[in-house]
């Protein structure tokens, strides 16, 4: 999907080198998903000690399919 965004020139020429990208599109993609990974991983994080497990590590492990 194409978009048009308006960046500093500043922020872009910093997230091209930092990605070492060639294009700026690709640059931005890196950005984008490296953003969602990072939120995916605070929404993980956050579940700590809410989720409840009947079965140990290894009978998980050795459970057939």
């Amino acid at each position: 999907m194409r978009s048009t965004v308006t960046i500093e020139k500043e922020k872009l020429d910093k997230l091209l080198k930092e990605t070492k990208s060639r294009s700026k599109a690709s640059a931005v993609k890196v950005a984008i998903d490296e953003y969602l990974r990072r939120k995916k991983i605070e929404k993980i994080k956050s579940m700590k000690g809410k989720l409840e497990f009947t079965m140990t590590a290894d009978e998980i492990r050795h459970r057939e399919r």
